[in-house]
């Protein structure tokens, strides 16, 4: 579907959607989003960040559903047919099926510093592009710039397409947007931080971004 049929991209028309539906094994099986960063549970932390940018939230857990309701979002688990914990595509599934709006974006829970203008330059880029996705992409230690696919704006349009990919038994993110078309929008203007895109995969790297903190 072109993207000109499509309502306007302003802050009304997208729902964004927290990814917290993960094992969190390389943190030992512990709830990710219920980490603490800065003494506030990570997906709360993401929430407060993410609600100012979007018109409507909702958070895809798999457990720990009533802590997680006690954030004040909706919160949705994966359906049935992708098997325990199948990756965030599962995630995007649950989002699609629920959202109310022309547009979700994908945020994950565990990289608490990511841009306060996530949202405006993906749905820029979007609008510009009459793209089906908008992907973010951050410059890494070497220099390079490389797709955060996690971090993606896209019309929901796309559910259809991405059931087809998953019952195809398709699991990557990048695998699936390249089949439509997609645009970068690169995190690399001076004053845009180096570490917004920082994960926490382990306890470790969670304290080590906690540190960051102004």
């Amino acid at each position: 579907m072109n993207m000109t049929t499509q309502p306007p991209l302003h802050i009304e028309a997208i729902t964004g959607v927290i990814l917290a539906g993960g094992r969190g094994s390389r943190m030992g099986g512990v709830d990710k989003g219920l980490q603490s960063f800065n003494g506030v549970p990570l997906a709360l932390h993401t929430l407060m960040r993410l609600s100012p940018q979007v018109g409507q939230v909702m958070i895809n857990a798999n457990r720990n559903l009533a802590a997680y309701e006690s954030f004040g979002a909706p919160v949705w688990p994966d359906g049935t047919g992708m098997g325990d914990y199948a990756g965030p595509l599962a995630g995007f599934v649950t989002a699609l099926e629920r959202c109310e709006t022309p547009y979700l974006l994908a945020v994950p829970c565990d990289t608490p510093l990511f841009p306060a203008d996530l949202a405006s330059r993906l749905a820029e880029a979007l609008a510009r592009e009459q793209a089906d996705f908008a992907v973010a992409a951050a410059l890494e230690e070497d220099g390079q710039l490389r797709a955060q696919p996690v971090f993606c704006l896209m019309g929901v349009q796309v559910l259809e397409s991405l059931r087809r990919f998953t019952q195809a038994g398709g699991r990557k993110i990048d695998a699936w947007t390249a089949q439509h078309r997609t645009v970068s929008v690169p995190f690399d203007r001076p004053g845009d931080d180096a570490r917004a895109f920082f994960n926490a995969n382990t306890l470790a790297e969670l304290h080590q971004l906690e540190s960051l903190q102004p």
